[in-house]
């Protein structure tokens, strides 16, 4: 650690602050070491508050749970006790002025645009520059290459056979969102004339750039290609427009516990917003090095220059309220709160774009996006507000500039929607629901009602319906369209990309301008889905609806009895301890925040924490209510930690579990599960971080040990 004004700081973050990100921004190192200073001197003790308030208010729940034998059966009551102790607050909306945003300078990604958004760990460089660059996919490819068309997978040599089942569908995807004047794109032998003529925007070289609900498709014409020289009309490709948006994620994706692993977050996040970042590997035996994508430039009709980003708009998602970190520490002696520190040098960092000192802009319009999650209420929205504040102060920028995307996963959040978004209103951007993360924090919450539904029934509670509804309705109510995002969640399963078609277009349909995806082919497949829903033109029909009750949202998903037989519980314990099992074991060992993780049938989905709490959280909610024992937790631990095992046979950097009581991984698990009652709200980090960093600790011992008797 090294000494600077008032802190404590970990040399390596210093080192990466004052020799790379400070140079060009005009900030003398002293100066805003002491700025960085007060602020935790300011909001570290407020952080402490609003945590203390979590417990507080937890502790009063359960108690009145207690008192009313479990699920209580008068609305009424409950929300008058809910009021009672401030965890619902007075609703905005029922107001006669109401709330209407108002965010400045906003990205049109963000204000106008709809489609699909991206999530990606910031400690991999090569998925962060291909996240980036997911702003354009081929059609072509992401249907030859997946499931979404039907037939076996293709092989190593072409396939013409499933080649024209893409060319088929693509051009089928065209006759709707670019229709001709006359035919289909199918019979096309020379130029397309268009039905609205309006819809050609701009050409490059053959190439013809079309315009479909505020999106781009570009069709490659180019005879001379394999596939354009067998087509009548030399269409070689269709590319799309498809992430607009991605989250660059500090938080739930990736597995941050020291100064060294914040570092490599940090340093990655200042390549992106210098555009100098690149990823080099081996790929079919060539090495391949990725950067960032330039803009794309066509020319008019006018013949103008018309040019569109050929990145995604990136925003960062900065950890929560709960954290600390070893990378600074204050004055008393403790850890930072690592969610302030996010705050100040992802900001600080996004300088670089805002002062034009990158090869490349991520906002046009001066704006610096993070995404803030895991915040309860609007009390800890506000206390973010101020935070922002006092770093626009800090860096010098108008008020503003840094804007929020809410997470509204969280059940004090969801309840009172309305005035979170009030106390964000002049910085929000986005607004989204969480399933996992927001039904581990609602079995959390009402832990001592009762015995939780089964988690395949989650989805089919009253209160997820309300949940999903009532996030787009107040969203609207409060002038989010056209100023921000409406954001869903995730697609998990990134293999199956059929089902995503079929499915995944319930999103926009819902009003949402925007929805997760898990990787760039599924970005480029879920794009075609705001082509099929003009989002926008279903505003006006959903703000006229009545919001969702909040009857619906606080009714707790507990089961109306628990007379499960021996093998649902047995299943339902199996499938729980396998997922928790499948994503802990490369946290814990190899540093893995997110990856796909076969889950109990072989199926692979793409794993974060949210999918920890959830499951950890009805294992230990269960235990509790008496509907399974300990000798039936550890059963299913003791079987699925052999089918974890030979799941991950191929993975030579796996150390097997099975057997192995000492295997840090496995100890990490069953803490979640025997120890969820008493984690705060639930969550796995507390537990998470500091396994992780036993495990690190052991590693550098070997290491140390291995060095000193290669010296000797």
């Amino acid at each position: 650690m090294v000494d600077r004004p008032g802190l404590k700081v970990a040399a390596s973050l210093a080192s990466l602050i004052e020799d790379r990100v400070l140079p060009g921004t005009g900030f003398e190192s002293g100066a805003f070491w002491a700025g960085v200073a007060g602020i935790f001197a300011r909001f570290a003790p407020w952080n402490a508050t609003l945590l203390a308030k979590r417990t507080d208010l937890q502790a009063r729940i359960d108690a009145w749970l207690v008192q009313q034998g479990g699920h209580p059966a008068d609305h009424a009551a409950y929300q008058a006790f809910l009021r009672g102790i401030g965890y619902i607050v007075a609703d905005p909306l029922e107001h006669p002025t109401g709330i209407t945003i108002a965010p400045r300078n906003v990205d049109a990604e963000v204000t106008s645009l709809a489609g699909p958004q991206l999530v990606v760990p910031v400690l991999n460089a090569r998925f962060l520059l291909n996240a980036a660059n997911a702003r354009w996919g081929s059609l072509y490819d992401a249907l030859y290459g997946t499931d979404a068309l039907p037939g076996p997978p293709p092989g190593r040599s072409f396939d013409p056979a499933r080649g024209a089942l893409v060319i088929a569908w693509a051009k089928g995807f065209l006759d709707r969102a670019v229709p001709l004047a006359q035919g289909r794109w199918a019979d096309l032998t020379g130029k397309p004339v268009l039905a609205d003529p309006s819809q050609l925007v701009g050409r490059a070289g053959r190439n013809l750039l079309f315009r479909h609900n505020g999106l781009h498709i570009e069709v490659v014409i180019d005879p001379l290609h394999p596939i354009g020289g067998t087509d009548p009309a030399g269409i070689a490709d269709v590319i799309i427009e498809a992430a607009l948006t991605t989250i660059v994620d500090f938080e739930d994706s990736v597995a941050v516990v020291d100064a060294k692993d914040k570092v490599e977050a940090y340093a990655n996040w200042l390549g992106l917003m210098r555009g100098d970042l690149e990823a080099t590997f081996r790929k079919g035996g060539n090495t391949v090095v990725r950067r960032l994508e330039p803009d794309r430039q066509y020319v008019a009709s006018d013949g103008s220059n018309y040019v569109l980003p050929g990145r995604s708009l990136l925003f960062a998602r900065n950890v929560g309220h709960l954290m600390t970190t070893p990378a600074v520490i204050l004055r008393d002696g403790s850890q930072a709160p690592e969610g302030i520190l996010d705050g100040i040098v992802t900001s600080l960092i996004a300088l670089h774009d805002l002062k034009g000192k990158g090869k490349f802009r991520n906002s046009r319009t001066g704006s610096i996006y993070i995404v803030k999650p895991k915040m309860h209420g609007p009390e800890e929205v506000q206390f973010t507000d101020h935070l922002f504040e006092a770093i626009e102060d800090l860096l010098g920028l108008a008020r503003y500039t840094v804007k929020v995307g809410l997470m509204d996963e969280e059940r004090r959040t969801s309840a009172n929607l309305a005035a979170c978004i009030e106390a964000v209103k002049n910085r929000l951007v986005f607004i989204n629901t969480g399933f996992l993360d927001r039904t581990g924090d609602e079995i959390h919450t009402s832990m001592r009602a009762g015995a939780m539904v089964r988690k395949g029934d989650m989805k089919n509670s009253s209160w997820i319906k309300a949940y999903e509804a009532r996030n787009v309705q107040i969203g609207l109510a409060c002038g989010l369209s056209g100023r921000a995002q409406i954001g869903k969640g995730m697609w998990a399963a990134p293999d199956r990309m059929a089902d995503m078609l079929e499915q995944k277009i319930a999103h926009p349909l819902t009003g949402a301008t925007t929805a997760w995806v898990p990787s760039p082919t599924a970005a480029t497949l879920h794009a075609t889905h705001y082509h099929e829903v003009d989002v926008f033109a279903l505003h006006p029909a959903r703000r006229a609806e009545a919001v969702a009750s909040l009857d619906a949202l606080l009714t707790m998903p507990v089961s109306p009895g628990t007379n499960w037989s021996e093998q649902e519980v047995r299943d339902e314990l199996q499938n729980n301890v396998q997922g928790i099992l499948g994503y802990v074991v490369r946290w814990i060992d190899q540093g893995i925040g997110c990856s796909k993780v076969l889950d109990i049938n072989d199926i692979g989905l793409m794993e974060d924490r949210a999918t920890l709490r959830i499951s950890s959280q009805h294992i230990a909610n269960w235990l509790l209510h008496g509907v399974c024992t300990k000798a039936q937790i550890d059963a299913a631990f003791d079987k699925m930690a052999a089918k974890v095992d030979a799941q991950n046979a191929g993975d030579p950097r796996y150390s097997p579990m099975a057997g192995r009581p000492e295997s840090m991984a496995l100890q990490a698990a069953r803490a979640l599960v025997f120890k969820g009652v008493e984690q705060p709200n639930g969550y796995t980090e507390p537990l998470l971080h500091a396994w992780r960093e036993r495990v690190k600790a052991e590693e550098a011992a070997e290491a140390g040990e291995l060095k000193r008797k290669l010296g000797a």
